[in-house]
């Protein structure tokens, strides 16, 4: 039964990042199967961005070569039909299409999209000088454009799904080869989400979890990074939304891999919300806590060169919540933890639960902003009290929630302004620092010190 307050935390959809991506788990994988050779044909880029994924490109078999200067964002015009997880792109008609914050009109689900740039490319999407098949075609994205936008969120169920787009791509004449409407899709390319595996795992009373999984390519000792998604990246058949829905796909990128000189990365998808307790939405137990565990133990067995020693975990809000049971009911299994925007309640947690909790080195990460789940009545008390037994723990308490790339900005200039409860876009983007031992210290830098 789905009491009230659960209604109530399915509509806020606690930690789901509204934004896009268009691949599902099983029937589709890093490049969609053929659906023609018949040229031309074109497909679709997916990148995770701070606001979770958008189709910033599209990426055209002409089936003819042409040359750089033969191109321009002026041959070509861009038409989109998105179709939602119900299989319209109407509202007559289908009175019971659920649309997310991102798509708020039937504007949002079909019409023309901005040309930003054209050019010769490799078959990834890659710039090229030279003469070939290959064109790229580059589309706007933004925390507010909704069109390129890859996911739908539904506030009903709580819940992302992928977006099916589809797009009319007309071109004009283009050296020898005649005008041409192009809208055969072949495929779609996720640079960031290609790197991770995707499988599924059988735990206790052969309940299984799907995951997405990085792995370092050598043959060394590597810690482990365990990830937990955010209520809105829950569900089943689709672990790369547990990656995608917001950016943890930077587990796998540079920016974070540098500082443990490679680290196996491990997401596993939850079939409802980590939230989901015995007896109550958030009720200080989670029906995942023991197969999760068992995931986890499993997936170390099955990885020999996991060094057991420096397994962390995080997870924010409603994945959060997960990673403070975690640590509460496991003291001393993880290396470190680091909980974002979480959703245990600090009057939730005994002094019993506290001194378990401080055998792990924590980090907390919020910002003061966060009217989901208001860090004055999570983070913020639980870490004083961590603090006042004298644990490794450490807080980075951001007074709001801002781009940071000098790209999206408000209409008056100013840096554009996320929710107050997506503090993660800090932790993907390597921004969490804190002074130890008189030191600035990141976030990932500390974390890779700690051994079990």
């Amino acid at each position: 039964m789905i009491t009230s307050k659960l209604k109530k935390m399915l509509k806020l959809g606690i930690c789901s990042a509204v934004a896009a991506t268009v691949l599902t788990f099983g029937a589709v994988s890093s490049t969609e199967a053929a659906v023609s050779e018949q040229l031309p044909t074109y497909k679709t880029v997916t990148t995770v961005y701070d606001w979770g994924p958008s189709i910033n490109k599209l990426v055209v078999n002409l089936g003819v070569p042409v040359s750089p200067s033969e191109v321009n964002k002026n041959s070509f015009k861009v038409h989109v039909r998105r179709y939602l997880a119900e299989g319209t792109t109407t509202f007559a008609g289908h009175s019971s299409v659920v649309l997310g914050s991102q798509s708020q009109s039937p504007e949002d689900l079909e019409g023309d999209v901005n040309v930003i740039d054209v050019y010769t490319s490799d078959a990834n999407g890659n710039r090229t000088d030279k003469r070939g098949s290959y064109v790229t075609i580059e589309l706007p994205v933004s925390p507010t454009s909704t069109l390129t936008a890859a996911l739908n969120y539904d506030p009903v169920s709580g819940y992302n799904d992928w977006v099916d787009a589809r797009y009319t791509i007309t071109a004009t004449q283009i050296g020898q080869i005649p005008s041409m409407t192009i809208d055969n899709k072949n495929g779609n390319i996720r640079p960031q989400a290609d790197k991770f595996n995707y499988a599924t795992m059988k735990v206790a009373n052969h309940q299984s979890y799907g995951y997405a999984s990085y792995e370092p390519k050598d043959n060394a000792k590597h810690p482990l990074i365990v990830w937990l998604h955010g209520m809105g990246e829950g569900g089943t058949g689709s672990p790369s939304i547990a990656i995608m829905g917001n950016k943890a796909v930077e587990f796998a990128e540079d920016s974070i891999q540098h500082y443990f000189g490679g680290a196996y990365v491990l997401a596993p998808q939850a079939r409802t919300y980590w939230m989901h307790g015995y007896e109550d939405f958030a009720d200080g137990t989670s029906i995942y806590s023991d197969t999760l565990m068992e995931l986890i133990r499993g997936y170390i067995k099955d990885h020999p060169n996991v060094d057991s020693n420096r397994v962390y975990v995080g997870g924010d809000s409603n994945g959060g919540y997960m990673t403070m049971l975690l640590i509460r009911d496991n003291p001393g299994f993880f290396a470190a933890a680091f909980p974002t925007c979480e959703g245990l309640a600090d009057n939730m947690i005994t002094e019993t639960d506290l001194r378990n909790i401080a055998k792990t080195p924590t980090w907390f990460v919020a910002a003061k902003t966060d009217t989901v789940l208001p860090p004055n009545d999570y983070a913020v008390p639980t870490y004083n009290r961590l603090k006042g037994l004298g644990a490794n723990v450490h807080f980075s308490y951001f007074d709001n929630v801002l781009d940071d790339s000098g790209m999206y900005k408000k209409a008056d200039g100013s840096p554009y302004e996320y929710m107050g409860h997506w503090s993660w876009i800090y932790v993907y983007n390597d921004k969490c620092e804190e002074t130890v031992n008189g030191i600035t210290t990141k976030l990932f830098q500390w974390m890779a010190n700690q051994h079990r």
